[in-house]
């Protein structure tokens, strides 16, 4: 499988894929495809174990079901199109060495991906639509692609050194790096429906990747120029 980045502001990931090669990914992330590729949709994929695997990646925002493209007998290629300006980051997984990526963040990956739920967390209706603060687990051993929205800040976070970032940015960040939610009081924010902004605290050692667009964020901003509901 060789992949290739098309694009910038609004980037499309292509892969390609030999035959036999295979990956996995959610259903309704595919844009195009061609070649000879075959698609399986089924609970399956995704590392889900039973009944709670499942419900477990469906509430990440894996969803219940997954797709596999499978080049069969000949060559294909599967592009996935970004929903937000942004970019596509490419992780390699191992036992021991899982991500943690925000809610809709994964794209695809190779058959032994597992995705399930690492955080749920309710800061209010407002916030992502009601969703509150979710984080997907990224396990097993594969490649994976995650996107990720605006601009991309990384960090490399040594043993105790920590960061405190608004949810919405959170993107992407190793297993070992540990996390919490706290609540800073004083400050008003319209985005959470009232006194007291939501951060997460992020602890070293392990790599962050920040996202500079959140979706909460751009839906804001728009907000006064959409039309008023009536009735």
């Amino acid at each position: 499988m060789r992949s290739k980045i098309i694009g910038t502001t609004l980037p499309v990931l292509e892969l390609q894929l030999d035959a036999g090669d295979r990956i996995v990914g959610v259903p309704d992330q595919l844009s195009w495809m061609s070649g000879d590729i075959a698609l399986t949709t089924s609970t399956a994929g995704g590392g889900a174990g039973g009944l709670l695997g499942l419900m477990s990646r469906a509430v990440s925002g894996g969803g219940l079901f997954m797709t596999e493209f499978h080049a069969e007998r000949g060559p294909g290629n599967v592009a996935f199109a970004a929903k937000l300006p942004g970019s596509f980051v490419e992780i390699e997984i191992e036992p021991g060495r899982g991500y943690l990526v925000h809610r809709h963040g994964f794209v695809c990956g190779s058959p032994g991906i597992e995705v399930t739920t690492a955080f749920q967390q309710t800061l209010g209706g407002a916030v992502f639509g009601g969703e509150g603060f979710i984080l997907q687990k990224l396990a097993g051993r594969a490649s994976a692609f995650v996107e990720l929205s605006g601009e991309l800040v990384t960090y490399e976070l040594q043993a105790g050194q920590q960061l405190l970032v608004h949810p919405g940015h959170v993107g992407l960040f190793e297993e070992s790096v540990s996390f919490e939610l706290t609540t800073m009081r004083g400050i008003r924010n319209a985005l959470f429906g009232g006194d007291g902004l939501f951060l997460v605290r992020l602890s070293g050692p392990g790599k962050v990747w920040l996202q500079s667009l959140t979706a909460p964020g751009l839906a804001h901003a728009i907000s006064s120029y959409l039309p008023e509901r009536r009735g």
